[in-house]
């Protein structure tokens, strides 16, 4: 019901259920994930209400859409993931970057450094700010 959606939750309670319902549950909250502490309701719901609160949180497209003004363009999971953490964080080192993408810190990698040069080649050098070490969402 709940496959390929990663959630976040410190209740035990929930985290059993979630898992019951195929949720892959994660130990700290990443920016990538749903956090249900966040959303978690505070009055009983049918499995149906669960599973949409859960897939409209997860869903990221509106976010997309307001970046790119609707007209949201072709992008890798990478390239996407990218914009997401960056615009639902406020910013992020490179490092934080690295950690919310699911890589390894001590994995040399130059898939975040590739993707966030191509962003800036299809929309501009201001689209990724790096301020002081800390990646931004700035203008197209």
């Amino acid at each position: 019901m709940l496959t390929s959606v990663k959630i976040y939750t410190q209740n035990p309670i929930w985290r059993h259920i979630l898992s019951e319902l195929g949720a892959t549950m994660t130990d700290c909250p990443n920016v990538l994930d749903v956090n249900f502490d966040e959303i978690a309701p505070d009055s009983p719901i049918s499995i149906t209400e669960l599973k949409s609160l859960i897939l409209n949180s997860a869903d990221t497209t509106h976010i997309l859409q307001q970046i790119f003004h609707n007209n949201v363009p072709q992008l890798s999971d990478v390239q996407q993931n990218i914009i997401i953490s960056l615009w639902r964080s406020g910013g992020m080192s490179g490092a934080e970057l690295k950690n919310a993408l699911g890589y390894m810190p001590d994995v040399a990698t130059h898939t975040i450094d590739t993707a966030i040069y191509t962003l800036r080649k299809l929309f501009g050098h201001d689209f990724i700010l790096n301020e002081h070490g800390v990646y931004k969402i700035g203008t197209l």
